[in-house]
C-alpha cells in the first residue's frame, strides 16, 4: 500500500495546472450512457474515481477509451450497451456509481444497480433519487442490495427533495433529460458541476432551464445526441492548493482555475491573511508569515464547502488564535481530527463542532488518512510539520486528486511516494 512521506518547513513558489473536477466528471461519464451516439469528454482528470467508473460503464458495455493523442479525452459509446446493471462488487468503492441508475432506467427503461459504498464520512441516503424516480413513474424496488428500476417511458414530474442533495439532483435531471414531458426540480441543488451537467446535456439536445438556480425546469425529448464537452476546473483542488500554499507560506499560481466558483473559500482565505488574486483563467496566492485563525461553518453551495472543511482546518491548526468549525452536512467529517492532534495540533470535537487553539509549529508523525478530503489535510500539515511526516492510506487521496504528490513538488514541497 502506498504512502506519501513529507518533510516539512518548505515555503511554496512556482505554477500549478488545476485538473478537471472530479465532481463533474463523474456524473457527465455516466450521461454518456442517454445516447446511442459517442461522447466527447475533456480535462478528464487521471482518478481512481474515474477509472473505477470507466470500468462500471465497459462492464455495461460501453466502449470507453482515452486518447493517445490527448491523455485528458475521453470518447464513449453507449450505443451497444447490452447489461444495464451495476454490480457489488464494482459499485462498493464508490457512492457516485448511484448516478447510473437515472440515465439507464430513462433510456432503456429497466436498471439493476447495486445500493453504493464510498467514504465512511456518514449517512448519504439514496432515498431521494428513488422517491423522485418514482414520482416520475418507476417502479422501483430495494432487492438483495439493488436497486431494480422499471419504466416504460419515465413521465415528467414537479419533483421536491426532502434536502438538497447534489447527487440526486444530477440523478433526476439526466432522466428528465429523456421522459415525456415536463420535470420541474425544487430545491436543487447548485454546485457549479450541476450547470456543467447541464451544459453538457443541452449541447447533446436537452432542453433545460434554470441550472444553477434551486429550481430547474427539464422539458423532456425522445433521444439524446453525441457531443464534446470540457469539464470545469476543480475548485476542492483549487482550494486545497491554495489553503496549502496560505499554510505553508509562499507565492504560486493556479492555472485553469476558476475564482467564481470559491467565493467563500477566497474570503475566509483573506479574512486569515492571504493574499488571493483572480484573473481570467487563474488564481494567484500569496502567504507571508503566520495566518490568523478563521471560523467558518459549512453549508450548501454557494456557502462554505463541506469538502473544504478538513484542508482549511488544518491551516487553522497552525495559524494564530482561536477558531471554531461547524460542519452541518455530514456526522462523521471530523475523523481527521485524530490525526492532526497526532502531528500536534489542538483540538477539541463537541458534536459537530470543532474548537481549534493555533500552536506554531507542528510535529512529523505517521497518519492515516481516513477519507478523501481528510487526506489533503494531513498533506497539508506535513507540509508545515518539522520533521517527517508519513501519510498512509492515500489510496483515499487517489480517488480525488490527479497527482497531488508531483504538483506539489513542482512548487518546492519535498514530497515522495513510497511502496
Amino acid at each position: 500500500m502506498d504512502k506519501l512521506l513529507i518533510r516539512g518547513g518548505r515555503r511554496l513558489n512556482g505554477e500549478v495546472t488545476i485538473s478537471g473536477a472530479k465532481n463533474a466528471a463523474l456524473p457527465e461519464l455516466c450521461a454518456a450512457l442517454l445516447s446511442a451516439e459517442p461522447v466527447t469528454l475533456r480535462k478528464v482528470p487521471r482518478l481512481q474515481d474515474v477509472s473505477t467508473t470507466l470500468k462500471l460503464l465497459r462492464n455495461m458495455g460501453v466502449v470507453a477509451e482515452r486518447s493517445e493523442a490527448r491523455p485528458d479525452e475521453v470518447v464513449l459509446d453507449a450505443g451497444r450497451l447490452d447489461t444495464p446493471e451495476a454490480p457489488y462488487d464494482l459499485v462498493k468503492t464508490m457512492r457516485a456509481s448511484i448516478l447510473v441508475l437515472g440515465p439507464l432506467l430513462a433510456r432503456f427503461g429497466r436498471a439493476r444497480v447495486s445500493l453504493p459504498g464510498g467514504c465512511a464520512i456518514g449517512s448519504r441516503p439514496v432515498d431521494q433519487h428513488i422517491k423522485g424516480l418514482q414520482a416520475m413513474g418507476a417502479d422501483i424496488k430495494v432487492e438483495h442490495g439493488y436497486i431494480v428500476a422499471k419504466a416504460s417511458r419515465l413521465k415528467g414530474a414537479r419533483i421536491t427533495t426532502d434536502m438538497v442533495t447534489v447527487t440526486g439532483t444530477e440523478n433526476l435531471l439526466m432522466a428528465a433529460a429523456l421522459a415525456e414531458g415536463e420535470t420541474v426540480l425544487e430545491n436543487a441543488a447548485q454546485e457549479p458541476e450541476i450547470p456543467d451537467l447541464a451544459e453538457m446535456l443541452i449541447a447533446m439536445g436537452a432542453k433545460i432551464e434554470g441550472h444553477g438556480t434551486s429550481r430547474i425546469r427539464i422539458q423532456g425529448v425522445a433521444s439524446l445526441r453525441g457531443a464534446t464537452h470540457q469539464i470545469i476546473p476543480d475548485r476542492i483542488e483549487t482550494g486545497t492548493f491554495l489553503c496549502a500554499v496560505a499554510a505553508a507560506g509562499g507565492d504560486v499560481v493556479l492555472r485553469q482555475a476558476r475564482a467564481d466558483h470559491l467565493d467563500a473559500v477566497i474570503e475566509k482565505l483573506r479574512e486569515a491573511g492571504a493574499v488571493i488574486e483572480a484573473g481570467q483563467g487563474f488564481l494567484r496566492v500569496r502567504g507571508d508569515g503566520r495566518m490568523k485563525a478563521v471560523s467558518f461553518r459549512t453549508s450548501e453551495y454557494p456557502a462554505f464547502p463541506t469538502d473544504m472543511q478538513a484542508q482549511f482546518m488544518a491551516l487553522n491548526c497552525v495559524a494564530e488564535g482561536p477558531s471554531k468549525v461547524t460542519e452541518t452536512i455530514f456526522e462523521n467529517r471530523f475523523m481527521h481530527v485524530n490525526e492532526l492532534v497526532r502531528l500536534g495540533a489542538r483540538i477539541e470535537v463537541d458534536g459537530h463542532t470543532a474548537l481549534v487553539q493555533g500552536v506554531e509549529r507542528l510535529s512529523g508523525a505517521t497518519v492515516m488518512a481516513t477519507d478523501l478530503r481528510a487526506s489533503a489535510s494531513l498533506v497539508i500539515a506535513g507540509l508545515v510539520a518539522e520533521g517527517e511526516t508519513v501519510v498512509d492510506r492515500i489510496y483515499h487521496l487517489d480517488r480525488g486528486y490527479d497527482q497531488m504528490e508531483a504538483k506539489l513538488r513542482g512548487i518546492g514541497a519535498d514530497i515522495e511516494r513510497v511502496k
